[in-house]
């Protein structure tokens, strides 16, 4: 599903104009990121949690040159799901797409 899936979607269970619908995710999108820069994590009870996870610095390796490089401590966003969003997913799925489809 892709974001113009889940929009058409969304409006046509609503009843809300799809450009509405659009212009509300992409706020979403938008405050999310904003409170993970920020250092902010932000928690959806029932659904799950974006968050911030800390990197340590180690030494990596430039493959073309073979030189060992530093790669210094940093932060990225992780998304962890609730309990019973997992369940949810564990209880429905009952198979993956067969059709070459990528799993994102």
């Amino acid at each position: 599903m892709r974001k113009a899936d889940l929009v058409a979607a969304i409006s046509e269970k609503t009843g809300v104009p799809k450009v509405d619908v659009l212009v509300t995710l992409e706020t979403f999108f938008k405050e999310v990121k904003s409170s993970l820069a920020e250092g902010e994590n932000v928690y959806i009870r029932g659904f799950g949690s974006f968050v911030i996870k800390k990197r340590a610095k180690k030494i990596g390796r430039h493959i073309k040159k073979n030189v060992a490089i530093e790669i210094p401590e940093h932060y990225i966003p992780a998304f962890k799901p609730a309990k019973i969003f997992v369940e949810h997913v564990k209880g429905n799925v009952t198979s993956l797409p067969d059709d070459g489809e990528k799993l994102d």
